[in-house]
């Protein structure tokens, strides 16, 4: 399934900054950034729930914002796209 995850973490203090760097880290991991704290993620069932349970875990929510949209298939009914960046296609082939 194609997610996509959106943040606004806290940057006031030094807790905050490590905390937008550990969420960060954690999307990277999963997905690919697509705006500054917007990261689309192919996933499936358990990815998605260990990713939530991974950021939930990070934020604080009570200063922090995060969101989670489950994107339908297909997907390129769901998706435009404009402008010089453009997705990984993670259903495409693979080239090195």
């Amino acid at each position: 399934m194609l997610i996509v995850v959106t943040y606004d973490v806290s940057t006031e203090s030094a807790a905050g900054r490590k905390r937008l760097r550990r969420v960060a880290k954690a999307c990277e991991r999963v997905g690919q950034r697509v705006q500054k704290s917007v990261f689309e993620c192919q996933v499936n069932e358990m990815q998605y729930e260990a990713l939530e349970r991974e950021l939930l875990a990070e934020i604080d929510q009570d200063e922090d914002n995060l969101r989670f949209y489950r994107i339908t298939e297909p997907t390129e009914l769901r998706v435009k796209q404009y402008g010089t960046f453009r997705a990984i296609d993670f259903d495409g082939p693979l080239v090195v």
